[in-house]
């Protein structure tokens, strides 16, 4: 079976069948999540220094920050996997 690939930016993917969620980073539980991955090493800054719009949570409990908005993310996940459920 083929890998599809979420794009989240500026040349970087993840695995699409990887991915737990896609968030916004605005509330302070989400701020505490990231402080707690990085902590943990288990952060994955992808912003190239620009504001973060976008946490991805993959099955391995990384979190995978992202400059593209959380909604436009989803928008491409969802249409990566439109049609690959069986």
């Amino acid at each position: 079976m083929e890998q599809l690939l979420l794009n989240l930016g500026f040349g970087n993917t993840v695995v699409a069948d990887k991915v737990v969620a896609i968030l916004s980073p605005n509330s302070s539980p989400m701020k505490r999540v990231k402080d707690e991955a990085r902590e943990d090493k288990r952060l994955i800054d992808v912003t190239h220094g620009r504001k973060t719009r976008a946490m991805i949570v993959t099955q391995s409990n990384h979190v995978i920050l992202s400059a593209i908005q959380a909604e436009t993310v989803s928008n491409r996940f969802e249409s990566l996997t439109d049609g690959q459920e069986e």
